[in-house]
C-alpha cells in the first residue's frame, strides 16, 4: 500500500475513533437515562489508568530509549499535553456542552498548532496560510456564538468552552513536540513511555476521588467501566500509537487535520443519541474547517514540489 494512501486511510480511522470518544465520555458519566455513573474527574482518572497499564509493560521495557534530558522531558509534555490534561479538560467539558459540539471545539487544534509550529518551531507561514488561518479564527468565533444546543439538565458556560479549546492547545502542544523532538522515536515507544510517566498521577486521582467507592455503590458501575474501557484502549493507547505515526510521517498540519472529520462523526453520532445541532453552528463548523483546508492545501503543495 502506498505510503500517502495508508496516511489517509490512517486519518480517516482517527476520525473515526476520536469522533465516536465524546459520546463514550459522556457514556462514562451519565446513562441514556441521565443517570450519574461517574464524575468528570472519575471518568478521566479511568481512562488514563487502564490506558497506563495497558501500555505499562512496553514502556518499562523501552526506557532505554530515554537517551537524554530532551528526549525525557519530550516525551513527558506529550504524555501530559498529548494525553493527561485533555483527558480530564474534555470530560469537564462534557459536563456543559453537548458531545457535537465539543467534537466542533476540537476543530482549534489546527489552529493552535500552525500557530505555536510558528511560534517556537521555527515553522515559516506563508501568506496563504495566513489566509486560512484568519478563516479559521473567524469561523471558530462564529462557532462559540452560536450556541451550544445541550440536550442535558445541566447548562454550557464559559468554563467548559475554556477547558475544550484547553485541550486542543495541549494536543497542538504536544503534536509539535513529537514532531520536531521525538520524530527519531519509534511512536510506539513515545506513546508507552508517555502513558507509563502519567500511570500514577491518573491513578492518584482515582483514588482522590473515590473511585472505588463509587464501583462498589453505584448499580450502573459496569456500564460506565465498558465505555470508558473502550475509550481507553482503542480511543486513547491504540488511537495515540496511530496518529504519532502520522505525525512522524506526514506534516503536524496534516496530522491534525484529522479534525476535519472528528466534527462530523461527533456531529453524527450524537444526533443518534438524541443530541440537537444548529444550523449556525453547521455553518460555522464549514468556515473553520474551509480555513484549515486552505492552509493544509498549501502545505502539501509545497512539499510534492520539493
Amino acid at each position: 500500500m502506498k505510503l500517502e494512501l495508508k496516511n489517509w486511510l490512517t486519518l480517516i480511522l482517527l476520525a473515526v475513533i476520536w469522533g465516536s470518544s465524546f459520546m463514550l465520555m459522556r457514556r462514562g458519566m451519565f446513562t441514556l437515562e441521565g443517570e450519574t455513573i461517574f464524575s468528570n474527574l472519575q471518568v478521566g482518572a479511568i481512562r488514563m489508568s487502564i490506558a497506563g497499564l495497558f501500555l505499562l509493560p512496553i514502556g518499562l521495557y523501552h526506557l532505554n530509549k530515554i537517551k537524554n534530558a530532551k528526549t525525557f522531558f519530550s516525551i513527558l509534555g506529550v504524555g501530559f499535553f498529548g494525553n493527561f490534561l485533555p483527558a480530564f479538560f474534555f470530560t469537564y467539558a462534557q459536563n456543559g456542552l453537548s458531545s457535537g459540539y465539543t467534537g466542533m471545539l476540537n476543530s482549534f487544534t489546527p489552529v493552535f498548532t500552525i500557530l505555536l509550529g510558528s511560534l517556537f518551531f521555527k515553522n515559516r507561514l506563508t501568506t496563504i496560510q495566513l489566509t486560512g488561518l484568519m478563516v479559521s479564527i473567524i469561523g471558530v468565533a462564529l462557532l462559540i456564538n452560536a450556541g451550544n444546543p445541550i440536550q442535558t439538565t445541566k447548562t454550557s458556560s464559559w468554563p467548559h468552552l475554556t477547558a475544550a479549546v484547553s485541550a486542543t492547545l495541549c494536543y497542538a502542544i504536544s503534536l509539535n513536540l513529537i514532531k520536531y523532538t521525538l520524530s527519531d522515536v519509534n511512536p510506539l515507544h513515545t506513546t508507552a513511555l508517555a502513558f507509563t510517566f502519567t500511570l500514577l498521577p491518573a491513578m492518584g486521582i482515582a483514588m482522590k476521588t473515590n473511585t472505588f467507592n463509587t464501583i462498589q455503590n453505584n448499580p450502573h458501575y459496569l456500564e460506565g467501566i465498558f465505555y470508558v474501557s473502550i475509550l481507553a484502549i482503542v480511543g486513547t493507547a491504540f488511537a495515540v500509537v496511530l496518529f504519532n505515526q502520522l505525525t512522524v510521517n506526514t506534516t503536524t498540519l496534516f496530522a491534525s487535520s484529522v479534525t476535519y472529520l472528528i466534527p462530523i462523526v461527533a456531529v453524527i453520532i450524537g444526533s443518534v443519541f438524541g443530541e440537537a445541532i444548529s444550523s449556525g453552528q453547521v455553518i460555522s463548523m464549514i468556515v473553520v474547517l474551509l480555513g484549515i483546508f486552505i492552509a493544509n492545501r498549501r502545505v502539501k503543495k509545497r512539499i510534492k514540489s520539493t
